[in-house]
């Protein structure tokens, strides 16, 4: 074992072409995002996951399905326009917005080191996925936020080694998940301003 970021596909690994973003690398790089929530270690944050587990799930069933014409996640939401039911192309938005979400707070944690994670996950789902929210999800989110961990608490957990090896340092760790955000950060734009430019968001 080794130390969390080093043991997942990194997004800064993701191949981006003038074809589009990988899908099947986009894919591994996002079930690194569920075990990240497992280190939050809150059951308040179940709902994030479950969800952001389902929409990889329809991703990956469109992609297994027509693997010629999904290469790239570009290229599968284009290819799927023209059929009744476009889970995939719903699934795709959604598991970006949970995406955002998710590289917004921890964006937030970086850049104020004195922040707790409750307050930069509150702004986080604040700029991101509450005006998607009914009511009650909002009250959801709320009560997830307040159970965030501790900060030091939390990235005592991303720099260990849970085999019991050596953890690595503050300035390494740092460095791994700015990549890592930077890089997310950069395929979340690229695809909203994609779904947002082809109206590849309406109608759900």
């Amino acid at each position: 074992m080794a130390p969390y970021l080093q043991t997942i596909r990194s997004f800064a690994d993701v191949p981006v072409t003038d074809a589009g973003v990988d899908t099947l690398i986009f894919l591994e790089a996002s079930q690194g995002v569920l075990g990240l929530f497992d280190l939050l270690g809150s059951t308040a944050f179940a709902a994030v996951q479950s969800d952001l587990k389902g929409n990889i799930i329809k991703v990956r069933a469109r992609y297994d399905a027509t693997p010629a014409q999904s290469a790239t996640l570009e290229e599968l939401v284009k290819n799927e326009q023209g059929e009744k039911k476009r889970t995939a192309t719903e699934g795709l938005m959604w598991l970006l917005r949970g995406l955002a979400f998710t590289c917004t707070a921890l964006l937030n944690a970086q850049a104020n080191k004195t922040e707790e994670l409750s307050v930069a996950f509150t702004k986080g789902y604040e700029r991101t996925l509450k005006q998607f929210h009914s009511f009650i999800v909002k009250g959801i989110f709320s009560v997830a936020m307040k159970a965030c961990p501790y900060r030091k608490d939390f990235y005592a957990k991303l720099a260990s080694d849970p085999a019991g090896g050596p953890a690595v340092s503050e300035s390494i760790l740092n460095e791994e998940l700015d990549k890592w955000l930077a890089a997310l950060d950069l395929i979340v734009k690229r695809m909203e301003a994609f779904y947002e430019k082809h109206g590849y968001n309406k109608g759900f």
